[in-house]
């Protein structure tokens, strides 16, 4: 192994599958999703599993490796057929050395059709269900060209409950036109339906999205940064009030909930991401390797049905790689990024990838902690750096 290749890392694998498929484009959305009259269901479960099968010979190749979570994105995973689904699961079971508790991921959007094959989702494996809520408003619902009211979306939460002992769904605050105290109390009323865990998302303006070009026409406000600022710092205190905790900028749970699969990419472990567009970070027998898969999905399945893979990069990262990515990823988390465990996956003291003065700087402000464990020192930002994070990392991240 060259010398500067990280150590293996014993947080175990997570696997991502991605599911390219939607009913619709909302207009808010730059995610690898495609709109297609009639989903080719069985060439797509074909090429996945093919690609899964693929991908972890060249991980096994120098030994059994430890499956942690299996999380199906998208896209609308939940458009699935129930089938591949499980089909997936027990390949990867058979593949992986699966841990006792796998935790199981599916998203699902709150359309009768999706929410009608919930059950089967759980008969197949999934235990944990993520749902794309959005919003509880239903003219907010039609502005971000959702396909579900705020009625379906209750609905589809007391099912999910029914069905499943864990379930997140996701929220998005900073709306045209929406005040603080508007969202305050739409959150609070989410939080009183199910309380376990919840992502909160501000909305931005993605290149490439719809909304970008009304907004670039002036026909789209968002809310200015003062007030956005406000509905970021209410959220904390909202959910906290409900007993879910801030463990990451934009995700909240109550203690032992938290997501499993997305704490191993917050805290740099190795990820497996197979179909179209997924990206993965796996460490092979020369270290760690950014992956990339083809995006468009028939491109992708023509690949993998000629080769068994649809990968477009496959780049062996260097020491400051990633450095880089480890800081800008874990700084993310309400823990922080311990620095023994920094020097380890990447090869360098954490003193040689920041920029001393923006640190010192950060520190003085406020912004970051260093904070002395009995397992060594942690760097972590503090609630008033995390409303910050994206310029601080820009700046200070060398």
């Amino acid at each position: 192994m060259p010398s500067d290749a990280p150590a293996p890392d014993p947080i175990p694998l997570a696997l991502y599958v991605h599911w390219p498929f939607c009913l619709a484009k909302c207009p808010y959305c730059d995610f690898n999703s495609h709109v297609r009259d009639a989903i080719p269901q069985a060439r797509f479960a074909a090429a996945l599993r093919r690609e899964l099968a693929h991908e972890a010979d060249r991980l096994t190749a120098h030994g059994p490796r430890r499956l942690g979570s299996i999380f199906f994105g998208g896209g609308t995973p939940s458009l699935m057929a129930p089938e591949t689904v499980a089909a997936l699961i027990a390949d990867a079971r058979a593949m992986f050395a699966a841990v006792p508790d796998l935790e199981i991921t599916l998203e699902a959007n709150p359309t009768s059709v999706e929410i009608g094959r919930l059950r089967a989702f759980r008969d197949a494996g999934v235990n944990r269900v993520s749902l794309g809520i959005q919003s509880l408003d239903d003219d907010a619902l039609r502005l971000l060209g959702r396909q579900h009211s705020a009625g379906q979306a209750i609905a589809a939460l007391e099912s999910a409950r029914a069905l499943f002992g864990r379930i997140s769904f996701d929220l998005i605050y900073a709306r045209p036109g929406q005040s603080p105290a508007a969202w305050r109390a739409e959150l609070d009323r989410a939080l009183g339906l199910v309380s376990d865990h919840l992502s909160l998302y501000q909305l931005t303006i993605e290149p490439g999205t719809r909304f970008e070009g009304l907004h670039r026409q002036r026909l789209l406000a968002l809310p200015d940064d003062e007030s956005a600022a406000r509905m970021y710092e209410d959220t904390a205190c909202v959910a906290a009030g409900h007993g879910l905790d801030a463990y990451e900028v934009s995700n909240y749970a109550r203690p032992g909930a938290e997501s499993r699969h997305n704490l191993t990419y917050w805290r740099y472990g190795d990820y497996l991401g197979i179909g179209p567009g997924a990206h993965g970070r796996m460490t092979l027998a020369d270290g760690l390797h950014a992956t990339r898969r083809h995006r468009a999905p028939e491109p992708w399945a023509e690949r993998v049905e000629r080769t068994g893979s649809g990968l477009m990069q496959d780049e062996r990262l260097s020491a400051r790689d990633r450095a880089r990515e480890m800081l800008l990823m874990g700084l993310r988390l309400t823990e922080g990024v311990p620095e023994a465990r920094f020097a380890r996956r990447t090869g360098m003291a954490m003193p040689e990838a920041i920029d001393p003065v923006i640190l010192a700087a950060a520190l003085e402000e406020g912004y970051l902690v260093r904070d002395e464990t009995t397992d060594g020192a942690v760097l972590r930002a503090t609630a008033s750096g995390r409303l910050r994070l994206e310029a601080l990392l820009g700046a200070m991240v060398l």
